[in-house]
This record gives structure tokens, sequence and C-alpha cells, in this order.
């Protein structure tokens, strides 16, 4: 798992817990304050209540407060209904929620004077709160009895509409939250994003980096966390250029040394040879070996090093041509007839001629000298892709899918008893393809007959500095 998708499970779950910690926190402290304020509602309702006896009695007698108060408290009929009608009643008589509410009013020896709650309780009437049942619901009660008229009065509220709006109004307070709650694991994600893409930026130097051109990373665009990392991974790099840069000056010091003992021990074998032909053949045959090697090992160093190659505009036609002239006397060795088509009509190409010359000559003599005796070469030249397609086909035995990579590196010989190469050859072309911003593969013949074909694709403009590019896949 990636280090940016742990963060963003991570936080988002943290987010969340807290979210849904705050949300049910919320709901719970909304429905208590909620429960607070119907209860100081019930008290106010009551003393309202009180207020309105107290002057009835002053001015009415007992049976026209008892009227004057059924009159003003007692709930029409339509509106105990539980029809389906909105919060507002037929003809706006009234709102749903008065049902909500019933009062009750007794005289200070207990006769009931008006009762819209009917409840069942035969409980002494006690000042305070209190739960009740009426008409199949619960109710919440709050009594008291007023000192000037010695009358009890009491307001009761429905339960399960108190409930109602409670729950109501707390989800309303936390809706917002639960709504808000996707964007902002959206928002983290994004940050998250964000906050790493300079890693990522950091990521994409090294990873099409050259060997060859190994240079430190850019830590100015750095995140001040990941500096340290960075000035090690600088120091690293460092070091494996110094190190490979000392290969690269002992192979090419190694292969100058070795030039001149073994250019005169083979002078001294050809001398020997005219004393006493036929006896020292293998010798001379291993010295020419050994020359070969130091030639390839030399090439290679030129190759790597970039150096003394002038980009210019040639015709890639007469570069595959030349090239099929110069291995022209192994191929009659081993009566191997070698072919051309070209499909290109002599388009300029910009190269480095001597490097692609060097490239079609190592595949060309690969080919020759896998393929058995009287078989043929084909070489073909097409375009294809914005760029020229150059396909060697040869009917030796071939280069197994899973060894094709490893067979392009450097002193790798699959077979050693074929051959008489040191495992450079190829090596040394897909060098000079990448040099140029191309590929090369190796494919199975087309036409299903046993063989290896060497497929390299090289960009129309190619690169003028010997730096590798990144051409996608211009095989299809």
């Amino acid at each position: 798992m990636s280090l940016t998708r742990t963060l963003i499970l991570l936080v988002a779950s943290f987010v969340m817990l807290i979210a849904g910690a705050a949300a049910t926190w919320s709901y719970i402290e909304s429905n208590h304050e909620l429960e607070e304020l119907f209860d100081a509602e019930l008290a106010q309702s009551t003393r309202i209540v009180q207020g309105m006896v107290q002057h009835l009695a002053a001015t009415q007698s007992p049976d026209g407060l008892t009227e004057a108060l059924r009159q003003t408290l007692q709930l029409p009929s339509d509106a105990l209904d539980e029809g389906d009608y909105d919060e507002i009643l037929p003809d706006g008589t009234g709102h749903k929620y008065e049902k909500k509410l019933a009062f009750e009013v007794w005289t200070g020896t207990g006769e009931p004077i008006l009762d819209t709650l009917a409840a069942n309780d035969e409980q002494a009437l006690l000042p305070g709160y209190a739960w009740a049942e009426a008409t199949g619901f619960q109710w919440r009660t709050f009594t008291l009895q007023d000192p000037q008229t010695g009358y009890w009065i009491r307001t009761a509220q429905r339960e399960d509409i108190r409930q109602e709006l409670s729950q109501e109004l707390a989800l309303g307070n936390i809706l917002p939250l639960l709504t808000a709650l996707p964007l902002v694991v959206i928002a983290v994600a994004f940050a998250i994003q964000v906050g790493f893409r300079p890693l990522r930026k950091l990521e994409k130097p090294i990873r099409h980096m050259d060997p060859e051109r190994i240079h430190p990373l850019n830590a100015r665009h750095a995140p001040r966390e990941v500096s340290g990392l960075v000035g090690a991974v600088n120091g690293l790099l460092k070091r494996l250029d110094h190190a490979l840069e000392r290969e690269r000056r002992f192979s090419a010091d190694a292969a100058h040394e070795l030039r001149t003992p073994l250019t005169a021990l083979r002078l001294n074998l050809e001398k020997m040879e005219e004393r006493s032909p036929g006896e020292i053949t293998d010798l001379t045959a291993s010295v020419d070996r050994m020359v070969h090697l130091v030639e390839q090992m030399l090439m290679l160093s030129r190759v790597e090093s970039g150096n003394d190659f002038t980009p210019e505009n040639h015709s890639l036609s007469d570069i595959v041509a030349q090239s099929i002239a110069d291995v022209a006397p192994l191929a009659l060795q081993k009566q191997i007839e070698p072919s051309f088509d070209d499909q290109t009509r002599q388009t300029p190409f910009r190269c480095q001629t001597s490097l692609i010359n060097t490239l079609m000559r190592s595949l060309l003599a690969n080919a020759i000298q896998y393929s058995p005796p009287g078989t043929a070469v084909e070489t073909r030249l097409e375009l294809v892709n914005h760029g020229y397609r150059v396909t060697i086909c040869d009917e030796g035995p071939g280069i197994p899918e899973a060894d094709r990579d490893t067979a392009l590196r450097r002193f790798t010989r699959l077979d050693q008893r074929q051959g008489s190469g040191a495992g450079l050859g190829l090596a040394i072309a897909h060098r000079i393809a990448a040099m140029h911003g191309g590929q090369l593969i190796l494919l199975n013949r087309p036409d299903g007959k046993s063989g290896l074909c060497v497929s390299v694709w090289l960009p129309a403009q190619s690169q003028s500095a010997p730096h590798p590019a990144q051409p996608g896949h211009p095989w299809r």
C-alpha cells in the first residue's frame, strides 16, 4: 500500500470518527437542551393560564370563569382529529401542534372546572413536573396552585410530539456537519495528494536517470521533512557516479594497454605460422578473439562517453547498405546471402553516422555468426510511427523470450558453444539505439521459422546529444 493511500485512509478515518463522535454528542446535547426548553415552555404556559384565572376569578362568576376558560383553552373539534392535513388547520383555525398542549383547572377543593387532558390519574395534586397518561399517550405535566385564588392549574405536553420536534431540531443541527463530511474527506485526500507532489517530482528524475549521466537531485524544491533524505540520495548518486566512472576508466585503460601487446603477439604468431604452418592455428584464433574483445571494449567506452561523435544529416538507407557491404566477407565465408529491402526512399536522417554504422555492423555480424551455412540474413528498413525501423532476421537457433533481456547485457553469451564473441555486440547496439532516442528489441520471426529478428526503432528527428529518450511503444 502506498504512503499516500495510507495517509488518506488514516486521516479520513480519524476525521469520520471525530465527526461521528461530535455529531452524536451534538445530537444528545441538542435533545437535552430542547427538552429543557420544552419544560420551560410548559411552565410558562401554566403561569399564563394562572394569570388568566386570577383575572377571571376577580371579574367573573364561577360559571362565567368556567365558560371563559373553555372558550379560550378548549381546542376545536377538528383540531383534535388526526386528519391528513398540513400544519395549518382548515380555514386557518389553528395549528395541528396545538394538540400537543392540554390544560386542567381545579378549584381549591379539587373540583375540576376545565379538563382538556382527561388523564387517567387519581394522584393527589402536587406542584411541579410529573408524567401522566391520557388518550393512549404519555404527557409531560407541570402543576402549580395559585396562592390568591387557591385554584390548581396543570398544563401538559404530549411526549411523542416533544420527541418528534426534538429529533427534527437536533438532526437539523448536525445535518450540515454530516453533509460537509464527504467534502472534508475529499479535501483531505486532495490536500495529501498535493502535499506529496514535490516527492513525485523528486522521483521522476531518479526513475529516468541514465547510469551514464548521473546527476544530483534538485533539493531546492524538496520539502524540509525529506531534505535529509535528498542529501543522502545525492551523496549516494555521487559515489555511484564516481564508481561507474572508475569502472569506465579501468575498462578503457585496460583495453588500451592490452591492444599493443596483443598486436605484437599477433605479429609474432604470424611469423611463427610462416615457419610452421598449421601448428598454432588455435592459438592465433584465440589471440584474434582477444583482439576483437579489446576493440569492442574500446568501442563500448567511446559509446558510453558520448565524446567525439557529431550528429549529421545522412541517408539511413546508405548507412545500412554500407554496413551490409562491410560484413559481406563474413557472409561469403559461410555462404550466407544477405538481402536488403528498403522502403524509405532515401529519406535524410540526422544521426551520429559512425555510431549507427557500428550498430548495424554489430547486429549483422551477430546474425551471420549464429546463422547456419547456406541460409539468408534479411534486412528491412521502413518508416514506422514517425521514425525508422530496421529489422534484421536470421535463421539461427534464436533466443528464448525469457533470456532476451539478459542477452542485451554486457558480456552475456547464452550459448558458449556457438560463436566466438565476447557478449558485447548486442549491448553496444542497445546503447547506441538509446543514445539516439530509440529502442532495440528481440523478436521471433514473423513467418514462424527458426531464428531471431532484431528490431531497432529510431526517431526521424534523432537527438543530437547522447541522452536516452523514452519514445513509448514505437513497435505497434
